[in-house]
């Protein structure tokens, strides 16, 4: 894992605890640039294998044509309401694209666990329902930064 964490090493997340919270989050919000240069951000669900974050993106999203143009990500998960509850990982890297795109569940190696992952996860099946509108993203990160800051009470 790619962890290059320098300040907040008191609040970073373990591995342990990383893999536990992306596993039980659902949706993250997703950086990408846009042609212009901006940033666009938008909210995805995803899976976590404990090595890649798995965006099942559509194929005729603002998104995706940013990806293809510049595949520059950035991927935010947190949690918490009050100060001393919040917590998070951001994930960055470059993102690949997986599989035929838009999907129709034709048969491919690399996509049978983070779609069993996925749909257990999002869906409550054991199969991944395939609409033929999305497409699989995979965010392998070149750099993690993470915070808990219920480990502040613990100081």
């Amino acid at each position: 894992m790619a962890v290059t964490q320098r300040r907040g090493r008191r609040i970073m997340m373990t591995p342990e605890e990383l893999d536990a919270f992306l596993a039980e989050r659902r949706t993250c919000r997703v950086a990408t640039v846009s042609a212009d240069g901006r940033p666009h951000v938008s909210a995805l669900w995803f899976a976590w294998d404990g090595t890649s974050l798995w965006l099942y993106s559509l194929t005729r999203s603002r998104r995706w044509a940013d990806l293809r143009r510049d595949p520059r990500i950035a991927a935010v998960v947190d949690d918490g309401e009050e100060y001393g509850e919040l917590r998070g990982v951001e994930l960055a890297g470059t993102a690949v694209f997986v599989g035929e795109a838009p999907r129709t569940g034709v048969d491919c190696r690399e996509l049978r666990a983070p779609e069993a992952l996925f749909a257990r996860k999002n869906f409550g099946l054991e199969a991944m329902p395939h609409d033929g509108r999305h497409a699989w993203l995979r965010l392998t990160p070149d750099t993690i930064a993470s915070w808990d800051f219920r480990k502040l009470s613990a100081l």
